[in-house]
């Protein structure tokens, strides 16, 4: 029998674990072992029209620049996102998601919304409406107060 984990950072890790491998687990299934949920995170964040910059997909993820450009280079050497030309900016290059990229963030999307749906059930609305509220509240920078 494990030990009961009581600190909140504790609490927290573990719960983002669970939902990582359980994100994992239903991508596999649809057919995508090599997408994790860091690159859904990427897949969820790209312009689907236009693209992204990849100084935008950061902070939409909450990476440093260089972090993210990881990120899109393995994707990119999986076929999953391209980087073309800022037409608004000569030095700059947009992320946009290839055919293949477009059928993965769309089964993304689902995997998430199934993930969420399940996480609810297993919760109550409320419980569910609580806990988005708290993480929410905790994952938003503070204005300098302690």
């Amino acid at each position: 029998m494990m030990p009961a984990v009581t600190d909140l950072s504790r609490l927290l890790l573990e719960a983002r674990r669970a939902v990582a491998a359980a994100l994992d687990e239903d991508l596999a299934e649809r057919g995508y072992h090599d997408i994790r949920p860091s690159h859904a995170a990427l897949f969820l964040a790209v312009d689907r029209r236009s693209g992204s910059r990849i100084t935008d997909l950061a902070e939409a993820n909450r990476l440093t620049k260089q972090a993210m450009m990881t990120l899109v280079d393995d994707l990119e050497s999986r076929g999953y996102v391209r980087r073309v030309a800022d037409q608004a900016d000569a030095r700059a290059k947009l992320v946009r998601l290839t055919a293949r990229g477009r059928r993965a963030a769309a089964e993304c999307r689902r995997a998430v919304q199934a993930l969420e749906q399940r996480t609810k059930r297993q919760l109550g609305d409320r419980a569910f409406d609580a806990l988005r509220d708290a993480l929410e509240e905790l994952a938003s920078p503070t204005d300098g107060e302690t």
